[in-house]
């Protein structure tokens, strides 16, 4: 496997690398936490086979996956970036995916590209828990994994650490098969665990030697963990009984055994790089180890009723079932769709169905529409180069497709086909905004609708109560580049605002109220007179209009007129100008005339009666309750738990998830928790989850109620 010298292809610079069937190509998505790594271990792999003539840096701003100017300047990526290469015969598409929590978006588009993930764990910095619910995620669908662990240069790292915790971390399995040789702070090369053979980097190309006497303990102890994981997991059944017995094992078979078991997801190499150094090995095990796409299963697949489609299989020749794993807005280009082919072949200027449901609310509109395929290219970073097609198993980018957005399918006209979606995280963290100007606010919505069609972890929200423009986000960071987005590559100006959360008002108390609209004029005038009931119902309880009219007071044609007016008068509210609920209205006595009264005249009396009633009896301002599942590391429920409570909450309980995690549940305040995304965060080192779902309706507690009422 990774210690055959079988030595790199180089692949061609400015040329896109090219399969002709699927079995040569590798999906590989890298994950780690912001730091670790990937971007460069991207680089070094690009320049090890020639993709490149040499390896950019982030500090520079030079990389081939931070091309987005958000990214150079903020030094860290924020979207899936693809980079192909070619080595040994085989096409490699690299998937490098940001490492920070609010783009996760992005990570999770290229989980769904992938057929294998290599988790890039740094030496100085260990494990963060994003990594670890990712490795988790990942060992839930059965994906194939590997995990480097990068910066073995580095004068803090510590190999041996972090290769405990990685064991520790990611459970069994996992297991090293290189270990770094460090001589004085520099790391002269890497010795093979199975061929026990020394990997020597110190001139710059691999040269093998054999591995100093100094080596032979340690050499021992990690090569045998190594050999019985290898055996536990191989399918000849007399191998442990022969290596218990203390037969020799066979390199090749040993090697053959751990390709196949790391190809079905059930053993973790461990390999370790720096500059210059691991590049080798980790493609050895990228293009032997790691499966193929025709051996990775293939996504739910419906037609467009739901039916659920069976028989579809990654074959160039098979109908066409490809997705959207990402889009981009190019000022000058247009839109561009990565598109991650999963079956038959996708060529420039076919007509294909495009496909897209389940996203309504997130501002997506359910679509079924025919559109032409444009050009087809090879990305490399921003680079794109042509292709001839995209077959099954491949990944290419398609210029021009005017409706086609994130997550959605591509099929054949003839057999359209839908795909399900990937799970994608709720956006929690609201954030209004206004555009700055006149001119802003004409371009806002045609900007925000790319920016939906690119990011499904945005959510657009313009609510009608309290007026606001809300985009949902994932944090700050997310947010931070929306709006950057927004400015730079939209010229739109918009500016940040206080979120106002929408109340509601009620009566606190039990009164009766008379509408008097009596307005005599030279010509027809306005008549009507009701007298009404109001009182508060339990919350939830919604509103209940009762007529008790007896005698014809009021005439039977005038009493909806008098609900009406009172529904219209609880839509704007009495006092704070919040929608009134939780109110019995009855009806009980009134007067008409033959000519004044009418509809209209019946109408306002409703709504003065209902603002004469709010003069006598006090109004409580209502704010929205929402219910809380917090999903945190055990470590972190204590500071959870006083968290919700100083932020007026009640905690309804506990419950243990798996192992190690805790949900907590608890009734909180929406006024309190609209920057919880942010903070929940901060508390639980990047690890907690939450949900919300709205419940009741409460009153607000008189020192908050006043200051808002103020405020409004």
């Amino acid at each position: 496997m990774a210690e055959r010298n079988t030595g790199g292809a180089a692949g061609a610079a400015g040329r896109a690398p090219a399969a002709d069937r699927a079995d040569a190509i590798r999906n590989v998505v890298l994950v780690g936490h912001s730091g670790a790594g990937k971007t460069t271990l991207v680089e070094q792999l690009l320049a090890a086979t020639g993709t490149i003539q040499r390896p950019g840096r982030v500090e520079d701003g030079n990389t081939v996956s931070d091309f987005d100017e958000v990214e150079v300047r903020q030094q860290r990526s924020v979207n899936l970036a693809l980079a192909p290469l070619l080595h040994n015969g085989i096409k490699i598409n690299l998937l490098d995916t940001p490492g920070y929590a609010d783009f996760v978006g992005d990570l999770r588009a290229g989980l769904r590209a992938a057929d294998a993930a290599l988790f890039v764990v740094s030496a100085s910095d260990g494990i963060d828990g994003l990594t670890q619910m990712l490795w988790e995620e990942c060992a839930q669908v059965g994906m194939p994994r590997a995990v480097v662990i990068t910066k073995i240069d580095h004068q803090r790292a510590d190999f041996d650490e972090v290769l405990a915790t990685c064991q520790d971390v990611f459970g069994d399995g996992v297991a090293p098969l290189y270990l770094p040789v460090i001589t004085n702070g520099h790391v002269n090369g890497l010795i093979g665990l199975l061929t026990q053979k020394f990997y020597n980097y110190a001139t710059g190309a691999r040269t093998e030697k054999e591995p100093g006497a100094e080596y032979e303990t340690q050499i021992e102890e990690y090569r045998g963990s190594l050999i019985e994981g290898i055996i536990q997991e191989s399918e000849d059944e007399t191998l442990m009984e022969r290596y218990l017995e203390g037969e020799p094992m066979d390199t090749k078979v040993l090697i053959e055994d751990l390709e196949k078991a790391v190809a079905r997801g059930s053993f973790y190499p461990v390999l370790c790089s720096g500059l210059g150094v691991g590049m080798q090995e980790v493609l050895e095990v990228i293009t032997q180890g790691f499966p193929s796409p025709l051996e990775h299963p293939m996504p739910e697949i419906t037609d467009l009723s739901g039916k659920p489609v069976k028989g579809v299989a990654c074959d160039s020749d098979g109908p066409l079932v490809a997705e959207v794993v990402k889009t981009t807005s190019d000022p000058y280009v247009g839109r561009i769709s990565l598109v991650r082919v999963f079956s038959g072949t996708l060529r420039p200027d076919m007509t294909v169905h495009v496909s897209g449901h389940g996203l309504a609310d997130r501002g997506h509109e359910d679509h079924d529409v025919d559109e032409r395929i444009g050009t087809l290219t090879c990305p490399l970073g921003k680079q794109q180069r042509g292709a001839a097609k995209g077959m099954a198993g491949d990944i290419v980018a398609v210029a021009k497709l005017s409706r086609a957005e994130t997550g959605d399918t591509l099929s054949d006209v003839e057999q359209p086909l839908l795909m399900t979606a990937w799970a994608m995280p709720d956006p929690l963290l609201p954030v209004a905004i206004r555009a700055k100007s006149k001119a802003d606010e004409d371009k806002l919505s045609q900007a925000l609708g790319r920016l939906v069609a690119e990011d499904p972890t945005l959510r657009l929200e313009n609510n009608a109560e309290t007026r606001q423009l809300v985009l949902w986000c994932m944090g700050e960071a997310h947010t931070d580049v929306l709006l950057d987005r927004l400015s730079k590559r939209h010229g739109v100006e918009v500016e940040r605002i206080e979120l106002r959360v929408p109340l509601r008002e009620t009566f606190g108390g039990k009164c009766q109220a008379m509408g008097r609209n009596v307005k005599q004029t030279g010509g027809h005038g306005q008549y009507a007179i009701c007298h009404l009931e109001v009182e508060p119902l339990p919350s939830g309880g919604g509103f209940e209009f009762v007529d008790k009219i007896v005698g014809g007071v009021v005439p039977r044609q005038f009493i909806p007129s008098v609900e009406k007016g009172v529904r219209a008068q609880m839509e704007r509210g009495v006092v704070a100008g919040y929608p009134m609920v939780d109110v019995r209205v009855t009806l009980y006595d009134g007067k008409a005339h033959s000519v004044d009264s009418s509809d209209m005249a019946f109408q306002i009396a409703g709504q003065l009666a209902l603002k004469e009633a709010a003069a006598k009896v006090p109004t409580l301002l209502l704010e929205p309750v929402d219910e809380l599942s917090v999903l945190v590391a055990d470590d972190h429920v204590g500071s959870v738990m006083s968290d919700l409570s100083s932020r007026r909450g009640r905690v309804l309980g506990t419950e243990p998830v798996g192992t190690g995690r805790t949900l907590v549940k608890a009734e909180v305040p929406e006024l309190e928790i609209t920057r919880y995304a942010i903070d929940l965060r901060s508390m639980s080192h990047g690890t907690g989850t939450f949900t919300r779902s709205f419940l009741r309706y409460e009153p607000l507690p008189p020192n908050l109620a006043s200051k808002l009422a103020a405020e409004d």
